[in-house]
C-alpha cells in the first residue's frame, strides 16, 4: 500500500467515524413535503419536532414555486433533503437549528428585519422612548 492509500483509507475512516456521530447526535428527517394551504415546507425530525419553514427564508428558495417544492428527497437516512426541480441540498441539523443558509444569507435576513417598519415597531420604539430609550451598557470597558 502506498502513501495516498494510507491517507485515503484514513481520511475514509475518519469522515465514516463522523458520519455515524452524526446520525447518532440527529435530528434527522423522517418526513417532508410541501404544504401548499400554508406555503411552507414541513418536516418531521425524529426527535417529535416539526419545522414549518417559508421557502422565502431559505437561501436559493426564495423565488421557488410550489411546483419547484413539489418534490422532496430525504438523503443520508434523513441528514438531508434533497429538491430536485430547484438542484438545491440542505443539511437537516443545520435547519434544525434555524440555519437558513451561508452566514451571509442570515445576517441579510437580520438586516431586513431590522430595517423593516410596522406600526407594532414604532409603537416599541415610542414606549421605549417613554421609558428612557435603550439602558446605558454596565458593562466596564478595558482600558488600554
Amino acid at each position: 500500500m502506498d502513501q495516498v492509500d494510507k491517507i485515503l483509507e484514513r481520511d475514509w475512516d475518519a469522515a465514516n467515524q463522523r458520519g455515524q456521530e452524526t446520525l447518532a447526535a440527529g435530528p434527522l428527517a423522517v418526513s417532508a413535503y410541501y404544504d401548499q394551504p400554508t406555503g411552507k415546507v414541513v418536516v418531521e425530525l425524529n426527535n417529535g419536532v416539526g419545522l414549518h419553514i417559508p421557502p422565502a427564508l431559505i437561501q436559493g428558495m426564495e423565488h421557488a414555486t410550489p411546483a419547484d417544492m413539489a418534490e422532496i428527497v430525504i438523503e443520508g437516512h434523513g441528514i438531508g433533503l434533497r429538491f430536485p426541480r430547484l438542484d438545491a441540498d440542505l443539511y437537516v441539523p443545520a435547519l434544525a437549528r434555524g440555519v437558513l443558509g451561508a452566514s451571509a444569507w442570515m445576517r441579510s435576513l437580520g438586516r431586513k428585519g431590522g430595517i423593516s417598519k410596522s406600526p407594532a415597531k414604532a409603537e416599541a420604539a415610542r414606549k421605549n422612548g417613554r421609558l428612557g430609550g435603550r439602558p446605558p451598557s454596565t458593562e466596564k470597558k478595558a482600558v488600554p
